[in-house]
């Protein structure tokens, strides 16, 4: 009875130790991954044919800010730095290695515990066969072979925590450690971004997002330089909408973006909702609104004319004319407030100014 109640204890004793051991092996290398530098901000549709972002920034889908050093409540001192700002990276990649002295010190002495206690366990398995040791001689062999290999264990996951190391593929926007440096556990080291793919995320009001789909083209244009424009297309849309804001957030994807986009730049994003091809473009300052009409002034023969015109769709600049002008005809966009029907006038030139035609990327001028 005595030896029964002896090896109850060992076994609920060898069983707290083993939990103890695993969950101190189970703690991992701390990363915090931040999400991305996104400006969220509200966008309202101002136009019929395109719904428009205003300025938003693009965001890397990916970024780790924070690494810990190895051991819990352990200090590291920096012995190699192997990466620098600007670098790619990929998954698992060594980004610094810290000081692995007394990590490999104990590791050889947890090696040579195994050696040991196997020999010991080994040895025990033949005895206790032949009756020479009891059951709880051997019961505590067996149990000091599994405390050895937990140590073990143990030794090898503190040598692999002295290598930081990439969580994933991306490129170094950050480096804040320095060769030499003490570091413990929740200094920042690195930052590691995933430039692929780039997102933006903009807020729309509830009744333009009815009919949009995720999969949707969208057009880019970056804000520093508007040139640069490239395709996106609609990764995702919120299932709710903001009840403090009546906005629902759309999630935009940029594909094969160029290489002088980056992560943090401000670009406006329009969603084309309707295409008119051939139409009439006026430009937005030519035209003059008055209660429920609309007209223009057009320079016909040194004259100038005064047409009600009937507007479509509307993108940016450019306002499309369902009537009232044809292709070709000249508009003027600079003094029309104080002119009357028939008034004379004097043509300027202008390097931007272009008869009215069809649709093109700058818009129409007279």
């Amino acid at each position: 009875m005595p030896s029964t109640s002896r090896r109850k204890r060992a076994f609920v004793f060898s069983s707290i130790l083993l939990i103890l051991v695993v969950a101190a092996s189970a703690t991992v290398l701390y990363i915090h991954r931040k999400s991305g530098s996104a400006s969220e901000v509200s966008a309202r549709s101002d136009a019929k044919s395109t719904g428009t972002s205003g300025d938003v920034a693009l965001a890397s889908t990916k970024t780790t800010g924070k690494a810990a050093t190895p051991g819990k409540g352990k200090e590291g001192r920096v012995a190699e730095v192997l990466v620098e700002e600007g670098n790619k990276v990929g998954k698992g990649q060594v980004l610094a290695q810290l000081v692995k002295d007394d990590a490999e010190i104990a590791l050889t002495k947890a090696l040579v515990r195994l050696e040991n206690s196997k020999l010991n366990y080994d040895r025990a398995q033949q005895e206790v066969a032949e009756h020479l040791i009891s059951q709880e001689q051997f019961d505590r062999t067996h149990l000091e072979n599994q405390i050895a290999q937990q140590e073990l264990a143990e030794a090898q996951w503190r040598l692999a925590k002295t290598t930081i190391r990439a969580p994933f593929g991306g490129r170094v926007t950050e480096r804040f450690l320095k060769l030499g440096q003490h570091i413990r556990p929740g200094d920042q080291l690195f930052t590691v971004a995933d430039f692929d793919p780039l997102i933006a995320k903009i807020f729309l009001p509830e009744k333009d997002v009815i009919g949009l789909k995720e999969g949707r083209d969208v057009r880019i244009t970056m804000k520093a330089s508007e040139q640069t424009r490239f395709h996106g297309r609609i990764r995702q849309i919120s299932p709710v909408v903001d009840t403090a804001t009546g906005t629902v957030k759309l999630t935009v994807e940029a594909t094969a973006p160029p290489p002088e986009v980056r992560p943090g730049a401000f670009v406006t994003i329009d969603i084309v909702r309707e295409t008119h091809p051939q139409a009439v473009l006026l430009p937005r300052e030519a035209v003059i609104r008055e209660l429920q009409d609309a007209y223009v002034f057009v320079a016909s023969a040194g004259i100038a004319e005064k047409r009600t015109v009937s507007l479509g769709l509307e993108e940016g600049t450019r306002i499309e004319a369902l009537s009232g002008v044809k292709p070709g005809e000249q508009v003027i966009v600079a003094g029309q407030g104080g002119l009357k029907q028939g008034s004379p006038i004097k043509v300027i030139p202008a390097p931007e100014a272009s008869d009215l035609g069809g649709v093109a990327d700058r818009p129409v001028r007279g």
